[in-house]
């Protein structure tokens, strides 16, 4: 695994901004419920100036309201606040997955994130295969060689979109296998094979979400 490399991931801010994000769209935080920089570094281990930067993100999106005694006030999130989110994610991370088919464009780095992910997987570590999930298309992002787009989805991130009807290891296998489809189009060349099954990916994980909305 060392011989692999290191795997890229996001910055502190985005990485915070993404549990919050993923914890606001599932419901797990809800509406009304306060939360502080120290409550929250504490709890995803990281220093106060990360958070504050996440919070700031987040209430760009309109998920929560900044308070001036260094908390906020998680706002509502409804269906539609779910499938606007992923709707735009998806039509991003397709259109970089279409730069990334690019005759000349070098894949190594897409290839290895998938790699470790694969080997994640191999050895039953359904969670370590979260931040190789994320990896992967990280490097798709970089590929597609648009720092706007890849800025953009940077700030979107949510992490892993699981429903209640599926485990961790079933998710992971299910994401697996449509990253590995994503990739052959990729390597392939083709363009709009690859903007579909990157958009079918991102609305997949949309309607994941979306069964833990419902059933609240």
């Amino acid at each position: 695994m060392n011989n692999l490399g290191k795997v890229k991931l996001l910055p502190a801010r985005e990485q915070v901004a993404s549990i919050l994000r993923k914890a606001i769209l599932s419901r797990e935080l809800t509406e009304g419920q306060e939360i502080t920089l120290e409550g929250i570094a504490s709890q995803v281990g990281v220093s106060a100036t990360p958070v504050r930067e996440a919070f700031q993100i987040l209430s760009g999106d309109g998920l929560i309201k900044l308070r001036p005694n260094k908390g906020a006030v998680v706002l509502g999130v409804n269906e539609k606040t779910i499938r606007d989110h992923y709707e735009t994610r998806a039509v991003l991370e397709g259109e970089a997955a279409a730069r990334a088919s690019r005759p000349g464009v070098d894949l190594t780095e897409v290839e290895h994130a998938f790699s470790i992910a694969e080997m994640a997987l191999e050895n039953n570590d359904s969670k370590e295969y979260s931040k190789h999930n994320q990896a992967f298309h990280m490097e798709i992002w970089t590929a597609a060689d648009n720092e706007k787009m890849k800025s953009l989805l940077s700030s979107m991130w949510n992490g892993l979109s699981m429903g209640h009807k599926v485990t961790e290891e079933d998710y992971a296998k299910i994401s697996i296998f449509e990253h590995r489809q994503i990739l052959d189009a990729v390597k392939a060349n083709d363009g709009e094979l690859a903007r579909k099954r990157m958009q079918d990916h991102i609305i997949r994980s949309m309607n994941n979400i979306l069964t833990r909305f419902e059933e609240k």
